[in-house]
């Protein structure tokens, strides 16, 4: 068996045979080297992993609400004033909205542009007037109380809390470990005919 500080050592040598063999074909092998695996060593160890970190179960029943109704003023009693407009009536007449009278004007007559001297008769319009036959005036109104029912919601039953408390839960689990390490290293050989001692 050759000691782990040679195997490097011995590796190259093995490499410069390889090529030593291969470029000279047929030539006599002076040494043989066959490498030996050593698997890794591993072993079973046992530990205890958390499952549930564990915490707290709250079971919550919320608050139960009702109504009660009941009758109250909404408004006190209070007087109010109302203005009754004033009753108004349209009537119509008729009024002279222009006099009449000699005016100037021009005309075209035969092709021929000439201002002529005209008589207008007076113009007339029918208009409306609104006159008030009772004016307007101010009464009072007395008004009661006012009330209604009223539906105000009440508590019946507060919110409740029920707490559990939940301890953490854990199981043992197996796991492998490497004990020693995997290794390779290099024996020589004898073949006879082949590799000499």
């Amino acid at each position: 068996m050759i000691c782990k500080g040679s195997t490097s050592l011995a590796a190259a040598g093995l490499a410069m045979l390889a090529t030593v063999s291969e470029t000279a074909a047929g030539g006599r092998a002076l040494e043989c080297y066959q490498p030996v695996h050593r698997p890794a060593l591993y072993d079973t160890v046992y530990e205890d992993v958390m499952v549930s970190p564990g915490g707290q179960l709250v079971d919550y029943d919320p608050p139960i609400y009702g109504t009660r109704e009941s009758l109250e003023q909404i408004a006190p009693p209070r007087v109010t004033y109302e203005v009754e407009p004033a009753v108004t009536r349209t009537i119509y007449h008729t009024v002279k909205v222009h006099d009449g009278g000699y005016a100037w004007e021009w005309r075209v007559i035969h092709g021929r542009r000439v201002l002529c001297k005209v008589w207008r008769k007076a113009r007339y319009a029918r208009v409306a007037e609104t006159v008030i036959v009772e004016p307007e005036h101010v009464r009072s109104v007395i008004l009661p109380a006012e009330y209604e029912g009223v539906a105000r919601e009440v508590l019946v039953r507060p919110e409740q809390r029920r707490i559990t408390e939940i301890a953490p839960s854990y199981r043992t689990v197996a796991r492998q470990v490497v004990v020693r390490e995997g290794s390779t290293s290099w024996r020589r050989v004898h073949i006879p005919r082949h590799c000499p001692n």
